[in-house]
């Protein structure tokens, strides 16, 4: 922290992204559709932290550069991150947020997500204490790692959305502006 400047108490994290700290005053933020964010903590170490991931990632079979969006790997860098911040596995507990069925079609990856964070904890032997996942609505968290304090608001407005047949011409807008989410 440099001399004058406020310091940040929000982290806000993307798809394929975790975070790890033992700042009381750190609150973590992320948008879930049918991603799913883990935020797992050592209440005794005083060390917490939040992973946002899109696939299970249980197969083999993944393209290069993919694993970062994977949640086989990002439970695995969280849980590695707090065991080197001073947390053990043994008291380690954990809430799960997102997995929203987002899109209708045969495959529903949101709940895929979830049972693959949940199974995931369970051998792992990490305390599943909570969370909110499943539904048709996406969700912004807010989680303060040292204190397992979460928040949940649903997103409005969001709808499913059938997938179109695979037949169907893909149209791209060509001026398509940015969008910040809050």
């Amino acid at each position: 922290m440099t001399a004058g400047l406020r310091r940040d108490s929000r982290v806000h994290i993307i798809q394929g992204e975790y975070f790890v700290t033992g700042d009381s005053e750190l609150m973590v933020t992320t948008i879930l559709g049918s991603c799913v964010a883990a935020c797992i903590r050592d209440p005794l170490a005083g060390v917490g932290g939040v992973n946002h991931f899109l696939l299970p990632g249980t197969s083999t079979r993944t393209k290069a550069g993919e694993a970062e969006r994977l949640g086989v790997h990002l439970m695995e860098l969280l849980v590695n991150g707090l065991l080197k911040a001073g947390a053990r596995r043994e008291r380690l507990e954990a809430k799960l947020f997102g997995g929203a069925r987002t899109v209708r079609s045969h495959n529903d990856i949101g709940k895929h997500n979830a049972e693959f964070a949940e199974r995931f904890l369970r051998d792992e032997g990490i305390a599943y204490v909570g969370g909110s996942t499943g539904g048709l609505q996406g969700r912004r968290i807010q989680y303060w790692p040292v204190s397992g304090r979460a928040r949940q608001s649903l997103l409005s407005g969001t709808v499913e959305i059938e997938r179109p047949p695979v037949t169907a011409p893909r149209v791209v807008a060509s001026n398509a502006g940015e969008l910040e989410l809050f």
